[in-house]
């Protein structure tokens, strides 16, 4: 029998019932330090976290991605957070105004680098890198720039199942009035 590459030209993850990244997990010297960070220079919320679990910890979410964090038992295995070096490990999010996230940084004085790549014919991103309180690298891009294009193969790239629909409000007084 031929395998699904061979038989329609297709690579095989295409077929996998995956829908988007549900999380980031990340290990962290103070959850409430983190906790702070994420709310005021990301816009996370915190949200209820199952009681099961029997370690410190806080989930936050929005944009469609959870951040879980859990409080670090060892701090020697945390990054070190002395450079910003965009080819480090590090997460992305999509940012529609680059300026006002910019200024967003400069008002909570985090320290960032920005950087520009790509031309005409890919399309331009800019970037701006910074670390987190424990040294994790973030990344902030208007990466819709670049069209996504399978490469070598006859792909099919999902997209998140959520993408239009609208945000929930959470809190707001109108809700809290009903």
């Amino acid at each position: 029998m031929e395998d699904k590459q061979e038989k329609d030209g297709r690579e095989g993850g295409d077929d996998l019932p995956m829908m988007s990244l549900n999380h980031v997990s990340r290990r962290c010297k103070s959850v409430k330090d983190s906790v702070e960070f994420y709310k005021k220079a990301l816009g996370f919320v915190l949200i209820e976290r199952p009681q099961a679990f029997d370690f410190d910890g806080a989930w936050l979410f929005n944009y469609g991605i959870g951040i879980h964090l859990i409080q670090g038992k060892d701090e020697d295995k945390l990054p070190n957070d002395d450079g910003l070096d965009p080819m480090d490990n590090h997460i992305s999010f999509q940012c529609e105004d680059m300026g006002a996230m910019e200024q967003k940084l400069k008002d909570l004085g985090i320290k960032y680098i920005k950087r520009t790549v790509g031309g005409e014919e890919d399309g331009v991103i800019d970037q701006l890198f910074f670390n987190d309180p424990d040294g994790f690298m973030i990344e902030i891009c208007n990466c819709e720039n670049v069209k996504l294009k399978p490469k070598g193969s006859i792909g099919r790239i999902k997209l998140p199942y959520d993408r239009h629909n609208p945000p929930v409000e959470l809190g707001s007084t109108a809700a809290k009035a009903s």
